[in-house]
């Protein structure tokens, strides 16, 4: 018998693919599975992404000082990334709050941030590291220790308890050999500021008393007139002379005699150190022009005036101090002017007694024609001259 022929396997059976359904379920499962939805694809911050996918940042902008801050404060622009803005943005750094602040949409990208910067700008050489930053006071070579010696202070509202503390008795027993120096010089400085004299000026006098010091011969002598005469030299000697009633006026109680008596007392004494004689500059009235007229408010045609008659005057033999001669010019000056000056008003401005303005102006007036500029007054205008 011939058995019938087996048909091949016709292999596993495969089911259809899952279809998706509108309650997102499988058809063919015997039990549903719920699928959820794919999360939707978030774009990386640019420091997250692969190299070659990040965007090319804009070429940094070099820092400029800017006038957005207004009075008083240091307000510099730069480039950053803003986080709200979502791309780089103008910024600006206002260094006396500490903010960095995006110009576009107002954000505090950094608050009470540090300035680690230079507190004043330096021209040394930067390859020598010779900034100066944060190294103290200057020094004085005058001291002898340079100035840079701590001194322990009386705390507020402390009188007698401070000497009987620990501090007040360990600052008592390292007595300051400079201690009387130091005063002198806080004198001078003070009085050269309430004249406006410049720095030259009170370095030259702390010189000046310094040497006097050292022969310890002003042991006795008023202090006060002293510190005055020394600055008075200064000033004669660095061509920017006062008078002596300018210096008696901010001396402490000194009185222009004692200036005087002390001035000669220093110069008599630093000839003989030195063995030759001191110079002390010659005073001209034209080193006091300028100041007189500018306290009486004089214009500048008048001001040249009379600058052109006092060098004008020193050709001339008039036997009287630069001072007087300076006083008389302006009073002369004044009455060929609209804005005249009564006598009075010079007097104050010049430091000059009437009666010696009226004596110059007496010696100087046969000269009027010679000494008043012609394109300041003609020679009938010299006829408005009061007569002496």
């Amino acid at each position: 018998r011939h058995r019938p022929h087996a048909l091949p396997s016709p292999g596993p059976i495969r089911s259809p693919p899952p279809t998706r359904q509108t309650d997102r379920t499988i058809l063919s499962s015997p039990h549903p599975i719920p699928l959820r939805p794919l999360p939707l694809p978030r774009a990386l911050p640019p420091n997250r992404l692969p190299a070659r996918h990040r965007p090319t940042p804009p070429p940094a902008r070099r820092e400029a000082p800017s006038e957005a801050g207004g009075a008083g404060r240091a307000v510099k622009m730069g480039d950053s990334y803003c986080q709200d803005c979502k791309k780089h943005t103008e910024v600006a750094f206002d260094h006396s709050a500490g903010d960095t602040v995006c110009t576009e949409c107002g954000l505090v990208l950094e608050a009470h941030s540090v300035d680690e910067t230079s507190e004043w700008r330096t021209f040394a050489n930067e390859s020598n590291d010779n900034d100066p930053v944060r190294v103290g006071g200057p020094s004085n070579p005058l001291l002898t220790d340079g100035g840079l010696s701590t001194v322990i202070a009386k705390p507020n509202g402390a009188h007698g308890d401070f000497l009987s503390s620990s501090l007040g008795r360990w600052q008592n027993r390292g007595s300051n050999p400079d201690r009387s120096l130091i005063l002198a010089f806080r004198t001078i400085a003070n009085m050269a500021d309430r004249l406006g004299l410049v720095a030259t000026i009170k370095d030259r006098a702390n010189e000046i008393y310094k040497k006097v010091e050292d022969l310890k011969s002003i042991r006795g002598r008023n202090q006060d007139a002293i510190l005055a005469a020394c600055l008075y030299i200064a000033c004669r000697q660095e061509d920017r002379p006062r008078t002596v009633k300018e210096i008696c006026s901010v001396a402490n109680g000194a009185t222009k005699k004692e200036i005087g008596r002390a001035k000669e007392f220093i110069v008599k004494q630093l000839e003989v150190e030195m063995g030759q004689s001191m110079e002390m500059g010659t005073i001209h009235a034209g080193d006091f022009l300028r100041r007189f007229c500018s306290t009486l408010g004089m214009n500048n045609t008048a001001v040249k005036a009379a600058q052109e008659a006092v060098q004008r005057s020193e050709e001339l033999d008039i036997r009287r101090s630069p001072i007087s001669i300076a006083a008389a010019v302006i009073y002369m000056i004044t009455q060929l002017s609209e804005d005249k000056k009564p006598l009075k008003d010079i007097s104050l401005a010049t430091g000059v007694a009437e009666g010696t303005i009226r004596n110059s102006y007496k010696d100087l007036y046969p000269y009027a024609a010679r000494l008043i500029p012609n394109s300041y007054a003609k020679e009938e205008d010299l006829k408005n001259l009061c007569t002496p």
